[in-house]
Formats: C-alpha cells, sequence, structure tokens
C-alpha cells in the first residue's frame, strides 16, 4: 500500500530543525540537496500495491538505500547508523532528532521483500 504523505508544513517551537544544527559542508548533506528526491516520488509509486499495510515514505526508503550502499552497510546496521548520526537524516526527510527508527530491516529490505515474493510462489 502506498504511504500517506507525510505534512512537514509546520516547525516546532520546542525544537531547531535538525538541518540547521549540522555542518552544511558535510558531504552526505550535500548528497542530499542535489539529489531530486522528487523524480523518486515520481517513479517509484508503480511499484507499490494499493492493498495491505501501508507503506513507508518513498524518500526513506530510497534515502536508507543510498546510504547502505554508500557505507556498505547490512539493513539492520543502516537503520542502527540512522538512529545514531544526525547526517544521515537528511536523506530521508526527517529533520528532528528523535532518536526512533525508521524501520526495521524487514520491513524494507530487498532480500527480504524477494524472500516473501518466493514464499508466496
Amino acid at each position: 500500500m502506498k504511504a500517506k504523505p507525510a505534512r512537514n508544513d509546520q516547525g516546532n517551537f520546542l525544537y531547531e530543525d535538525l538541518i540547521d544544527q549540522l555542518n552544511p559542508k558535510d558531504p552526505l548533506l550535500k548528497l542530499a540537496a542535489a539529489i531530486s528526491w522528487e523524480r523518486f516520488e515520481q517513479e517509484f509509486p508503480g511499484l507499490y500495491s494499493e492493498h495491505g499495510r501501508p507503506a513507508k515514505p518513498i524518500r526513506l526508503m530510497a534515502g536508507l538505500m543510498i546510504l547502505k550502499r554508500l557505507e556498505n552497510l547490512s539493513d539492520e546496521r543502516v537503520i542502527e547508523e540512522w538512529v545514531r548520526n544526525p547526517y544521515y537524516r537528511p536523506s530521508a526527510a526527517k529533520h528532528i532528532f528523535n532518536g526512533s527508527f525508521p524501520a526495521t530491516p524487514q520491513t524494507w529490505s530487498i532480500s527480504a521483500s524477494v524472500s516473501a515474493r518466493k514464499a508466496h510462489c
């Protein structure tokens, strides 16, 4: 099932945006700014089903996959690092550092989805 669009139109007066606290010269921030995230949003919806459990946002999934490949991390490790490393957050459009997990490896990994498809065949 497609993810419901997140609303980011209202700031939080208690917390400064995470992006404003980070070094703008960091390579991961530069990469996140250079990527055309709208392109992912336009190209990937056809890969989602209209049925089943709601999906994670496309930018989150694409951002985690990019970080996984760039840093040569396992599914579990990229999620752990996403929680620990604030420079990973802009790649997934998360600007407030709340320490929560974006997903579990089972909900987003390619290997998990391929295994699930094989099990149903």
